[in-house]
């Protein structure tokens, strides 16, 4: 079953790395992503692979405010259309049916993205299963992604990546240091400068690295399949924040890393070689 069809890999080739954009996908009949088999892919899955969370919470929200479900994981699964839930299967790679399902569609996309990141590495998926209305809050993440819609409606909210306003630099600095959830503080007027990408079952969209968002479901049930991959270059990415952290402690006023095709590399290999020295670290 062909993941990506020509006309959306071009789509992919002229978007990647730096901008986020619609894609079609050939997924959203496989057999491995029925709710049925999700099922039993998180009973497979090791019980820290598995987060859920009520649905109606607010866009912005900190970690330790967001309220724990009561449900077991097949209750979700199995009552989701009701049970205002939602809930991620992480790393869906660590079941071998899984895995293949995840390094055939990004084979796919491997030429393009070789040519302009290098390899895929750390390859990861992950199935999000929303009741209606759910919202995901307002983050960022690591990872190249591109979100796969499977079932439902979903719209995914964007925002500039490299809008200060939005995301202080210290907030990417302290991600990279373990040091910052990946939910992000929101404030309405951010609403000004959204990209709306409304999703159907396969649809798909290019999800840049670090690019803020957040996430609302339809008033079905939904399913997406989320397939992400880091790079040399978004690695360098992480490395250059963490030593701009650094710098900042020193009083200096560090730049912000470089955009695609910028590398990064010299304040990367630096914190490479202070943390291997032990004179860095994230505390």
């Amino acid at each position: 079953m062909t993941a990506f069809p020509p006309d959306s890999k071009a789509a992919f080739s002229a978007l990647y790395p730096e901008t986020p954009g619609p894609l079609t996908h050939g997924l959203a009949d496989h057999p491995l992503l029925t709710l049925e088999a999700l099922v039993h892919l998180a009973h497979a899955l090791p019980a820290s692979s598995v987060e859920y969370n009520p649905a109606l919470i607010p866009i912005g929200i900190a970690p330790e405010d967001t309220p724990k479900s009561n449900l077991s994981i097949e209750e979700t699964i199995r009552s989701i259309e009701e049970n205002g839930s939602w809930m991620v299967l992480k790393r869906i790679e660590q079941h071998p049916d899984y895995a293949r399902l995840l390094k055939d569609a990004l084979a796919e996309l491997e030429d393009v993205t070789r040519t302009k990141t290098g390899a895929m590495l750390g390859q990861e998926g992950f199935i999000f299963i929303s009741s209606p209305h759910a919202v995901t809050p307002f983050h960022f993440d690591p990872e190249h992604n591109i979100l796969l819609q499977i079932r439902g409606e979903k719209t995914m909210t964007v925002f500039p990546k490299d809008d200060e306003r939005i995301v202080d630099p210290r907030a990417h600095e302290d991600f990279h240091l373990g040091r910052h959830h990946r939910n992000l503080e929101w404030r309405d007027e951010f609403a000004d400068v959204r990209t709306d990408f409304r999703l159907l079952p396969g649809d798909a969209v290019h999800m840049p690295v670090k690019i803020p968002h957040w996430v609302k479901v339809g008033s079905a049930v939904s399913i997406s399949l989320s397939i992400t991959w880091r790079s040399e270059w978004s690695y360098r990415e992480a490395d250059a924040r963490a030593l701009n952290s650094l710098l900042r402690r020193a009083g200096l006023k560090p730049s912000a890393p470089g955009n695609w095709p910028h590398q990064n590399a010299g304040k990367a290999t630096a914190w490479r070689v202070l943390r291997k020295a032990g004179l860095a670290r994230g505390d």
